[in-house]
């Protein structure tokens, strides 16, 4: 296996780490409109992913930035034809991260109902918006003979993206309603259990329509094996759900995360992004990959950084491993 192949690879590893992590803070954010009845209630889903969220998004800083080091063409055209819906999840990821920490910084009502506002919308769109632009990568753009992006907002806004976007979106809140399930105590956890089966079902229609017009229109052996993979570990997340069982029906709600964003590379490999026009002017992880030497170097950096962040990681989930109730809220803030 080449390096630019090893990188192909860790790549597709550092996007599935983002979604699984920042997937479910995502959906606890689109919750707080969701399931949360009042302010306290707000406060504890806040709570519940407070000391975590911020650590998640590393992985996008990192999914990004090996992206650049290791496909400079790939980046490149990346960041130029998906322009704007990447400048939007980056403004609501900042204005996100402001909210988390200005909400309470003021006893005002309105002060805080307009923090909570941006929290809503500023996980929802970013949860709608990675699916819609990792579906059209998926299904190839408008990329001329020299690596370029030709096309414009309106081909990525095609019936196809909008349908990944509404998977992702779903696929997320249902992530967060198990992830709530299982850090909370009281009321919300058993009305968040109950939530959780109706939108796994919504989830399940809307994501088995995408993975099947994903397999017939590009698919391959190994991502029908994935598509197959995905939709049991959904079902079965379902029935832990249904049986109370949050432990490992949030595990298998990140497996099926986690397999339908392999499904996505195993169907784009060798490429990185088709083309649309041309098969020939496609990038794929020849034409778009920097120097051997660069990769060789990043590859001891990520051997040495890699295991050093995930610990770290993991060391702030176990500290931060008991659940939270409304009985553990001093006062509505």
């Amino acid at each position: 296996m080449e390096l630019h192949d090893v990188w192909f690879v860790l790549i597709a590893v550092l996007w599935t780490g983002y979604f699984f992590l920042e997937g479910f803070d995502f959906g606890v954010g689109v919750l707080t409109k969701l399931l949360a009845r009042d302010r306290t209630e707000r406060r504890v889903l806040i709570n519940t992913i407070g000391p975590v969220w911020d650590g998640n998004e590393v992985w996008l800083l990192a999914a990004g930035g090996a992206t650049f080091a290791a496909f400079p063409e790939w980046y490149a055209t990346l960041f130029s034809g998906f322009y704007l819906p990447l400048l939007v999840i980056l403004l609501c990821l900042i204005v996100r991260g402001v909210a988390f920490e200005y909400r309470h910084k003021r006893d005002e009502e309105r002060w805080q109902r307009n923090w909570e506002h941006a929290i809503f919308w500023c996980s929802l769109l970013p949860a709608f918006l990675w699916g819609v632009a990792f579906a059209n990568i998926v299904r190839g753009v408008k990329i001329d003979r020299d690596l370029e992006y030709v096309g414009s907002l309106g081909d990525l806004l095609n019936p196809y993206a909008l349908l990944g976007g509404l998977v992702t979106l779903s696929l997320f809140t249902f992530h967060g309603t198990v992830f709530t399930g299982l850090k909370t105590a009281g009321d919300i956890r058993h009305r968040a259990r109950a939530l959780a089966l109706r939108l796994g079902l919504v989830t399940a229609v809307l994501a088995l329509g995408f993975l099947v017009w994903t397999q017939a229109d590009s698919g391959n052996g190994k991502s029908l094996v994935a598509l197959v993979v995905a939709v049991l570990a959904l079902v079965l997340a379902l029935l832990a759900t249904l049986r109370g069982r949050e432990g490992w029906a949030f595990a298998l709600s990140g497996v099926t995360i986690a397999v339908t964003i392999a499904m996505f590379f195993l169907t784009l490999f060798p490429a990185v992004i088709p083309s649309s026009l041309n098969g020939d002017w496609s990038l794929t992880v020849e034409n778009a990959s920097s120097s051997p030497y660069t990769l060789r170097i990043m590859t001891w950096c990520a051997a040495v950084a890699t295991p050093l962040v995930m610990l770290y990681q993991g060391w702030t989930y176990w500290v931060f491993r008991k659940r939270i109730g409304t009985q553990h809220i001093a006062r509505a803030h």
